[in-house]
């Protein structure tokens, strides 16, 4: 825990993603036992929270419904007379245009403890990462932030005169700014630059004048945005030397690039990984590693069994004394050896419980996942693929007991068969469940629909599943006919192809290496051989 007493830390998550999230942020979330976060913040922080911290989304998104400040204000005051730990997480920094003060103020009234920490707003690093810097000693000595919530509010004829511009939240309102800044005199040949989602894997940029930003945009969604205005606007193309061959009111994506990435092999080709709600994607890293634009999906919600009696009543028969001790445990997921041992540690048990127990794990990340527990498998399939572990298990099956933690609902039963038939008795026992988001998130939804993505990978059959569950309870007509027919679809290994071809009609990448780097490898071959022929 953080401290004994409760305690309130008012967070800025920064841009959004884990990049930009500072190290006395990512240290207090590993620790948080209630997060009350705002609908900017990416999924990919909430992987750092405990699987047992309580998640609350208050929303706060322009033009969306969200909770009232008054309740997020109780909800503050209420979990920390608990004595509990909690993170009040918010996009940039949580003094800029946010409602802390009104947060703090119920805070001090209750008599809580609490602590800002500061974050990286979004006006200031947008800005940087599009290449475009707020002052010059030349074009810029000075420069202002607002925000567009209440433009009526704003003196213009002082706005106007400011050197240098950042508007937070003005998508909605362009042309009412536009519109003021004309009126009050500023030049119509004034540069302008919409950054959405800056940071972001799906950071777009638009640039042109006061005078044709407006049409420019006219059939775009541009929140959330950070719009400059200035002089400064112009540097972008002579500071980004990988922009050179951009013309004109070109709408422009993804602007921080190098020439050394611009040479790897995914270099401007964007992915949409499907992938569990709760894990942080090694697979993206992968991706972006290799030049690849990322957007995760999370198309599976991994949480707790119905019940743990089965599996607690496994863990009593590990230890070699019990009469119905186990020979093998059988792990198939990293979410089956985090759920298992973390359930054998809340049982007041440990490692040592296993005793003479072998382990065998099928896939390199259930591997690694076990080896972050400090043990080593015993055995691991060759292909890794559980369909193999059978066939080529280290000894004889016959009269052997096996205990088998695995997902409670929707898991294949062909392995739990082949062991029987070879004489085995498996135990399976449910470790945790796993199902389908509610909905797609608004990034994904927009990518489909305007047809940026270029792969989309799959990692398990359930995956394939929930993808297109969710793809199916789309209103009709959101996404453009056959969308999927430019998209690459790409399988990690057999079963998961089945269902693509099952559901999604096709499959285009196999790898021969049934692991995330093998399928890393293979969509880059894809791609190589779709680009030329010759080349395959």
């Amino acid at each position: 825990m953080i401290g004994q007493k409760g305690k309130v830390y008012l967070m800025g998550a920064g841009l959004g993603e884990i990049a930009y999230l500072t190290l006395q942020a990512q240290a207090l979330l590993s620790q948080a036992e209630v997060i009350i976060y705002d609908a900017l913040v990416d999924d990919s922080i909430l992987t750092l929270i405990p699987a047992n911290c309580l998640k609350i989304n208050v929303g706060k998104r322009g033009g969306q419904p969200s909770t009232p400040q008054a309740e997020i204000n109780q909800l503050l005051v209420e979990y920390c007379l608990r004595g509990k730990q909690v993170i009040r997480l918010k996009g940039g920094d949580p003094f800029i245009f946010g409602r802390t003060t009104s947060e703090i103020q119920a805070l001090i009234e209750s008599q809580c403890n609490f602590e800002v920490i500061p974050g990286l707003s979004s006006a200031l690093a947008a800005p940087t990462l599009a290449s475009i810097p707020l002052t010059d000693p030349v074009m810029s000595r000075c420069f202002a932030v607002m925000t567009a919530h209440d433009l009526e509010a704003l003196d213009w004829q002082i706005v106007s005169q400011i050197e240098t511009l950042v508007i937070l939240m003005g998508g909605r309102n362009l042309a009412e700014i536009v519109h003021q800044l004309l009126r009050h005199e500023r030049l119509p040949q004034t540069p302008i630059a919409i950054i959405k989602s800056g940071g972001c894997p799906q950071q777009k940029v638009w640039i042109g004048t006061l005078n044709d930003i407006v049409e420019i945009t006219a059939h775009e969604s541009l929140s959330p945005c950070v719009i400059v205005v200035g002089e400064v606007v112009r540097l972008r193309d002579f500071l980004n030397p990988a922009q050179h061959s951009w013309q004109p009111n070109q709408p422009l994506e993804n602007s921080i690039l190098n020439l050394d990435t611009m040479n790897l092999p995914l270099f401007g080709k964007t992915i949409l990984i499907t992938r569990s709600a709760e894990q942080s994607s090694q697979f993206s890293d992968l991706l972006k590693a290799q030049g690849a634009t990322v957007i995760e999906m999370p198309a599976l919600v991994i949480t707790p069994p119905s019940s743990w009696d089965s599996l607690d009543q496994a863990i009593e028969q590990l230890e070699k004394g019990s009469e119905n001790h186990f020979d093998w445990l059988i792990l198939t997921s990293s979410n089956g050896v985090e759920y298992f041992f973390n359930r054998l540690i809340n049982l007041g048990k440990d490692i040592r419980s296993l005793g003479q127990t072998k382990i065998a794990v099928v896939g390199k990340k259930t591997a690694a996942s076990l080896q972050e527990r400090c043990l080593k498998p015993d055995f691991i399939p060759p292909d890794f693929v559980a369909d193999s572990l059978v066939e080529h298990f280290p000894e004889s099956l016959e009269g052997k007991r096996i205990l088998f933690p695995r997902v409670e609902t929707g898991g294949r039963e062909v392995l739990v068969q082949e062991l029987t038939t070879k004489g085995a008795t498996v135990v399976e026992v449910a470790a945790y469940e796993s199902g389908c988001p509610e909905s797609i998130s608004p990034d994904v939804l927009e990518a489909l629909q305007s047809q940026k993505i270029d792969v989309i990978t799959f990692a398990s059959s359930k995956t394939v599943k929930n993808y297109y569950q969710l793809i199916q309870s789309l209103p009709e007509h959101t996404l453009p006919p056959n969308y999927l027919d430019s998209i690459c679809i790409a399988s990690i290994g057999p079963q998961t192809s089945k269902s693509c071809i099952n559901l999604l009609g096709r499959v285009d990448v196999e790898p021969q290496e049934y692991t995330l780097e093998g399928l890393t490898q293979a969509i880059i071959n894809y791609l190589i051989c779709a680009a030329d022929v010759s080349a395959c």
